[in-house]
């Protein structure tokens, strides 16, 4: 691959230099001071539009290829939602702006946190949290809160072997010491290890479902069944939810807090870091632990409640990341709950596909039908002097970005796959061809 062209410029030096006085400059010390004038390019426009246009083709983006990122979902996101994010009324709409002026967003977030709690049966929702990150730290609060509240002192989150990676940094950042399930021979948590671990010191249960091996956690009902009954709560790390959309209404497993990510499961591209969105959803019981402000419908005016009397305050100075909450929305809007249950059974389909594949060339720790993500391992090709590292870099060599490696932690040389629903059978043949091409040069 070239190197990007570089500004054509003028090297010589600015002549007549003058610098401006600068403020406050007694308190630069000498030594840290220019001696020199700054030298500063030239270039024509030709030059910098040559040399932007250069480095943006180095960029690999979804548009481009395949991004089979596991646990992270970068799908297809559709241009018309980048189009409504775009439209001066809601882009140039200021954050302080009063209720009466700001309806239509009021209504786009409400409208939005409505329809996630009718998709996933919880009785309340809040986007006030900008990424799932903080959407993990909000439910931890709200566990605090909701036990705080009963005057019991808790100490302890159980956290799976399974997990996504925050949850364990999250729990603790919250106060709470992390004691881990590590789950069993079938990569799922078993009740009875559920019950062994479950304390009276022990607030909650955090677990990811799918998990992060890509198997769904055929037990939860039983295992919130038990925490229930040792006067625990369930929280649910929704990042895999794209697997269960349509089909698996997880308070209706006894789930009480599930976290959303919006950028991963309703189509918002989070790609360098940002832009996140997150939320979460609660039972009857957690809803007066919400943070505030929270939206609620008033006669036919959208209203902003301040007064939560048990509520544990504010997470973001505004009302979450408004632009991802609106592209979450169109999504939403068209698609439907059966669109988006053809989106889980399309990311269910391909990610088995790809599994039944490659399951002869790559070892495959737990040979199950998988949900979103299939886990692979790189041990054999390992034996014979090719690392999980070395895999990934010969995908980018081949035009594809790498899958998420070396993770879950419990999978050794791990290579985590998830095509999402978007791919075509085509896209996914060529993938394959690559990976089995890989294996043969090991060989």
């Amino acid at each position: 691959m070239r190197e990007p062209l570089l500004f054509e410029m003028d090297q010589a030096e600015p002549e007549n230099y003058t610098p401006a006085p600068e403020k406050n400059a007694d308190f630069i010390p000498q030594k840290y001071r220019r001696k020199n004038p700054p030298f500063l390019p030239s270039p024509g426009e030709q030059a910098v539009v040559r040399h932007f246009v250069n480095l943006s083709t180095l960029n690999y983006h979804v548009d481009k290829n395949l991004y089979p990122l596991g646990s992270c979902t970068m799908k297809y996101n559709p241009k018309v939602n980048e189009d409504m994010a775009s439209l001066p009324q809601f882009s140039n709409l200021h954050p302080m702006v009063p209720e009466k002026f700001a309806q239509g967003a009021l209504r786009v977030i409400g409208e939005t946190q409505d329809f996630l709690a009718e998709l996933t049966g919880f009785d309340s929702v809040t986007l006030q949290p900008v990424a799932g990150a903080q959407s993990e730290l909000t439910g931890m609060f709200i566990v605090r809160a909701h036990f705080d509240n009963k005057g019991e002192k808790k100490t302890k989150i159980l956290v799976p072997d399974t997990a996504h990676g925050t949850n364990p940094a999250t729990a603790a950042l919250a106060g709470y010491e992390v004691v881990t399930v590590k789950s069993s021979g079938e990569g799922i948590l078993f009740p009875q290890d559920v019950a062994e671990k479950f304390d009276e010191d022990t607030a909650a249960l955090m677990v990811t479902n799918p998990n992060t091996l890509g198997l769904y956690e055929k037990n939860l009902k039983e295992i919130c069944r038990i925490v229930h009954e040792k006067g625990g709560l369930v929280y649910m790390d929704g990042a895999n939810l794209n697997a269960l959309l349509g089909i698996v209404k997880p308070a209706k497993l006894g789930v009480d807090i599930l976290h959303f990510n919006l950028h991963k499961t309703f189509s918002s591209p989070h790609g360098g870091g940002g832009p996140g969105g997150g939320g979460i959803a609660v039972t009857e019981e957690l809803k007066k632990h919400l943070p505030v402000p929270q939206i609620e419908r008033q006669e036919d005016l959208w209203r902003l409640n301040c007064s939560a009397e048990n509520s544990i305050g504010q997470v973001h100075t505004f009302y979450g990341n408004f632009g991802v909450v609106l592209r979450a929305y169109c999504y939403l809007m068209r698609m439907g709950i059966d669109g988006l249950k053809e989106v889980s059974k399309g990311a269910i389909i391909n990610a088995n596909y790809l599994r039944e594949a490659l399951k002869e060339n790559y070892k495959l720790p737990y040979d199950k039908t998988c949900m979103h993500e299939a886990v692979f391992s790189g041990e054999e090709q390992k034996k014979r002097g090719v690392k999980t590292l070395d895999i990934a870099k010969a995908l980018l060599d081949r035009g594809f970005h790498a899958p998420t490696i070396y993770f879950p932690l419990i999978v050794s040389e791990a290579i985590m796959i998830e095509p999402t629903e978007t791919e075509s059978k085509k896209t996914l043949d060529s993938f394959i061809e690559a990976m089995k091409d890989i294996d043969k040069m090991t060989r």
